[in-house]
C-alpha cells in the first residue's frame, strides 16, 4: 500500500525532480557585455594561478606553502612558524575583508572570480558544449551524443584536473621539486605527493562532471552566510518588480497594461544554477549577470529600456535610496585599516632573527660549595630568518655581575633553520631580590644585527 505524498507548491531545490530524482542543468548561453567582462576576469585568474609557481621574486618562489619545512612565502616575503602573530592578523583582516566586500557588492566573488564558477563556466562547460554539439548556446542537446564522445569529453575533463591537481601540488613543494618528482622518478618514491595528486584529481572530477552547481546551491557555506553578510544596500542582481509586473507577451503593451516582462523564461534558462530571479533574492543566486545578459538582449529586441534585470540593491528595486556608507561597512573597513596598519608595521619591524628565552631542564638553579655563586641554565632558541648562512654572539647585558661560564659563539645556522643553545649563567648571590634577578640577553650576528630579550634568574630566597 503506498502512502499519499504530499506534493511542494513549488520546486524544493532547482536540481531536485519532484519524485526525488536528479534534476540535471544544462543552461543556455547569452553572450551580453557582463559575460565578455567574466570571461576576461576568468582567463586572467586561470593564468594566476597557472603561472604563480614558476615565478620568482628574489629567487624565491612567489608563493611556496612549504608545510614539511614549516615555510611560507609569499611575494618576497618568508613566514616561519615564529609568525604566528602577523599569520593571525592576515587571516582575521582576510575574513573582515571578504565581510566588507559582501556588504558592499553581494556575492561578486561567486559570480566573477569563485574558482567553481570560472573553471565550470569557462572551462568544463564550454567543453562539455563542444562535444555534445551545443557550442555558442548551450542548453540540452537536441539528439543522442555517442557514447564515444562522452568517453572522449570525459577523458579530456580528467587531463584537465590531473594538470590542476599537480599546479595545486607546486603551491606545497615547489615547480622545481615536482618537476623532478615527474619526470626522474616513480610515484613510489613519494607515495604522499601522489596520493595528493590523486584525491585533488578525483574530488575535482567528482565535482566538475556530477556535483557541478549542487555545490553552490547546498554544499558551499558562503551563501548559507549571504544573510547575515548582506543588507538592504548591498550590491545584488534583482528584478524591477515595478517595472515588469504584469507579466505577458505580445505587442500593444500599454494598450494591455503589460509589463516590461515577457515571461520568455529566458533569465530561467540562462540562469547556471537553475533559479528564477524574479522570486526575488534567493540563496542559490551567485550573481554571475546571465539573466541580465540575457534580459537585456530580449528588451532590445522589443525595443524597451534594458534594466529590467539588473545590478541594484533591495532599497533601490523598491524606489529607496542606497547608502554605501552604513554602520557594518564604516565598522569593517576601519578594522581592515587598522589590521593591515599593524600587519605592515609588524611585518617592517621583523628582525633578521628571532631570539626565545627558555629556562633549562631540571634544577632551577644550582649554588656553588661556598653558597655565594648562583647558577642557572638557560636555553636560547635562535631561528634565522634570512637567506644566508650565519653565525650569532651571546651577550649577557644584565645583571653586570653576572657571567658566562662558557664560548658565547654558536655554531652556523642554516636559512630558515631553528638552533638552541643551552647557555650556562652564573651570578652573586647578592643580585637577588626574593629569588629573582632580572636578566637581558643580546644575541648579535655576524653583520652585528643585535635583539635583546629580557627574561629572570632564579635563585635562593
Amino acid at each position: 500500500m503506498e502512502l499519499p505524498v504530499l506534493q511542494p507548491e513549488e520546486r524544493v531545490l532547482t536540481t531536485l525532480e519532484s519524485d526525488g530524482s536528479r534534476h540535471w542543468l544544462y543552461p543556455k548561453l547569452a553572450k551580453g557585455r557582463f559575460w565578455w567582462w567574466r570571461r576576461v576576469v576568468a582567463y586572467a585568474l586561470i593564468a594566476i594561478y597557472a603561472l604563480l609557481p614558476f615565478i620568482k621574486i628574489g629567487g624565491k618562489p612567489a608563493v611556496l606553502l612549504d608545510f614539511a619545512s614549516r615555510k611560507f612565502i609569499f611575494f618576497g616575503f618568508t613566514f616561519l612558524p615564529t609568525d604566528t602573530l602577523l599569520l593571525a592578523i592576515a587571516m582575521v583582516a582576510f575574513f573582515l575583508f571578504i565581510f566588507f566586500i559582501t556588504a558592499v557588492l553581494g556575492r561578486v566573488w561567486c559570480g566573477w572570480a569563485c574558482p567553481q564558477t570560472v573553471y565550470m563556466e569557462f572551462v568544463f562547460r564550454p567543453i562539455e558544449r563542444l562535444f555534445t554539439g551545443t557550442t555558442g548556446r548551450g542548453n540540452k542537446p537536441k539528439k543522442n551524443v555517442p557514447a564515444w564522445r562522452i568517453a572522449l569529453m570525459y577523458f579530456v575533463f580528467f587531463l584537465i584536473c590531473l594538470h590542476l591537481s599537480n599546479v595545486f601540488l607546486a603551491y606545497f613543494v615547489g615547480v622545481d621539486k615536482l618537476h623532478e618528482w615527474i619526470w626522474n622518478s616513480n610515484p613510489f618514491q613519494h607515495p604522499a605527493a601522489f596520493a595528493v595528486v590523486a584525491v585533488v584529481t578525483g574530488l575535482m572530477m567528482f565535482d566538475f562532471c556530477y556535483w557541478r552547481e549542487q555545490l553552490c546551491i547546498i554544499g558551499c557555506p558562503y551563501g548559507r552566510f549571504q544573510s547575515v553578510l548582506l543588507d538592504t544596500s548591498s550590491c545584488i542582481i534583482g528584478y524591477d518588480e515595478q517595472r515588469g509586473e504584469p507579466r505577458g507577451k505580445g505587442r500593444d503593451r500599454e494598450a494591455r497594461n503589460l509589463g516590461s516582462c515577457v515571461d520568455c523564461h529566458l533569465c530561467v534558462d540562462v540562469c547556471p544554477t537553475g533559479i528564477d530571479i524574479r522570486d526575488g533574492l534567493q540563496l542559490e543566486c551567485i550573481g554571475c549577470a546571465q539573466c541580465i545578459d540575457a534580459c537585456d538582449e530580449v528588451m532590445d529586441k522589443t525595443n524597451q529600456p534594458r534594466g529590467l534585470i539588473r545590478y541594484s540593491s533591495q532599497q533601490a528595486l523598491e524606489g529607496n535610496p542606497t547608502r554605501v556608507v552604513r554602520p557594518r561597512t564604516v565598522v569593517y573597513l576601519a578594522a581592515i585599516t587598522l589590521l593591515a596598519t599593524l600587519f605592515v608595521t609588524v611585518l617592517v619591524n621583523k628582525s633578521a632573527f628571532d631570539v626565545t628565552l627558555l629556562r633549562g631542564l631540571g634544577q632551577p638553579f644550582n649554588l656553588s660549595e661556598a653558597g655565594d655563586d648562583v647558577g642557572n641554565i638557560l636555553r636560547v632558541q635562535i631561528v634565522n630568518r634570512t637567506d644566508e648562512p650565519s653565525t650569532y654572539r651571546i651577550e649577557l647585558i644584565e645583571p653586570k655581575e653576572a657571567r658566562i661560564s662558557h664560548s658565547d659563539e654558536l655554531q652556523l645556522v642554516e636559512p630558515g633553520e631553528t638552533v638552541e643553545q643551552p647557555v650556562h649563567i652564573h651570578a652573586p648571590r647578592d643580585v637577588f631580590r626574593s629569588g629573582k634577578a632580572n636578566l637581558k640577553i643580546r644575541v648579535v650576528d655576524q653583520q652585528d644585527r643585535a635583539v635583546e630579550e629580557n627574561f629572570f634568574l632564579l635563585g635562593p630566597l
